[in-house]
Parts: structure tokens; sequence; C-alpha cells
């Protein structure tokens, strides 16, 4: 009954606290064994060792070190599970929507063509520029350092020649801000304001 006072003799005291660390249903099972009290349920036992906080030690967690009971074992699927898990290859809702296949061209925030070239990881590797994958099917693998640069001021314009490698730290010499302008100035200028600049980096390298 609920709010009723149990009694425990000193005896049956220290034969609790002495095996705390016992599972409570156990404990209560020797407890009742060895002094008859059937009187006394599980849930006495329990409420008795919170009030006394005589714990088991246990946390109800995994212990560092512990191993699972279930590792290595298989655990396929059941029910209706099978019907909606995910299948290897196979792709669903938003992201079969949003999907691009492979050889798709988009234009990029910066307004340059872009091609899909695989579905692998990770996501970025998955789109390169058009007018790199062309200029490096001529001139192989774009050096180290280096970037290319539209000769016509076109960045749409993907011709394998109208793109020259140069060096990355030459764009600022021919941006429009703190440059010269190189993408607007007019055509008949373009390669001596691309001659100087490189003339001035080489210069500025070179330079103790």
């Amino acid at each position: 009954m609920k709010g009723r006072q149990i009694r425990y003799s000193d005896e049956e005291l220290s034969f609790i606290e002495w095996r705390q660390a016992m599972s409570r249903r156990a404990l209560h099972a020797a407890f009742v064994a060895q002094f008859g009290r059937a009187d006394i349920r599980l849930e006495d036992i329990k409420a008795l060792c919170s009030r006394r906080k005589w714990n088991t030690g246990r946390t109800g967690g995994f212990e560092k070190g512990s191993v699972p009971f279930n590792k290595g074992k298989p655990h396929p699927a059941r029910g209706r599970a099978v019907e909606t898990q995910f299948k290897k290859g196979s792709m669903t809702g938003a992201a079969a929507a949003k999907y691009k296949p492979i050889g798709t061209e988009r234009f990029n925030k910066d307004g340059y063509l872009e091609r899909k070239i695989h579905d692998g990881m990770p996501l970025q590797s998955r789109w390169r520029l058009v007018h790199i994958l062309r200029w490096e099917e001529l001139n192989g693998s774009l050096p180290e350092g280096s970037v290319l640069k539209s000769l016509d001021g076109n960045r749409l314009n993907t011709e394998p020649s109208n793109w020259r490698a140069i060096p990355r730290a030459l764009l600022p010499r021919l941006g429009g801000r703190y440059g010269r302008g190189y993408d607007h100035a007019p055509s008949a200028l373009k390669p001596t304001i691309l001659a100087i600049a490189e003339l001035e980096h080489a210069a500025r390298e070179r330079a103790p």
C-alpha cells in the first residue's frame, strides 16, 4: 500500500547494503529468500536503496572498452523497412529532382561556363570550368600557381586559343579597380597591356 511504513532490522539493512551492487530484482529475490519477508515488494527495495543512496554502480550506458552484445551480427531489414530503405545507386525525392547528369553545363555566379564531370565526392569537385577543360585537353594540366586569362576579355569564349596561362599574382595588374582594366580596354591595346603587366611582374620577381 502506498505510503505504508516498512520497518527493517539492522541485519536486513546490512544485508541489502552489502549487496547494493546487485540488480534490484536479484536483490529483492535474495532478500525475500533470506528473511521470508513476503510483504516486501521489488518497489520497496528500490525505494529503500534510493533513499539510502545505495547504487548498483551502473550508469545505464556502455562503459569505455565494453563490446556491444550485437557486434558483428547481421542486422537485416524486416517488415516494410525493405520497401523504404535506400538502395545503393538509387535517388529519390528532392535529390532526384535536382540531379544534373554528367556533361551538363551551367553558368556559375561569376559568369563562367562550367561542366559537370562526375558524381563523386567532394561536391565542389563535380563541376569544372569549361575553358580550363578545353585548354588542358591541348596543353596538359595547368601549372601550379597559374590561372587562365581570357585574351579577348570575353569569359564566355571557351576556345583554347583565347586563353593564356599567367601567374596568379599578375591578375591585380590587369584588373579594373587598381590595375589597367584589361577586359574593358580596346582590343588593339590588350596585347600591349598584357606585355607591360608581364614585364612589371617579372621585374618585381627578380628584385632583391
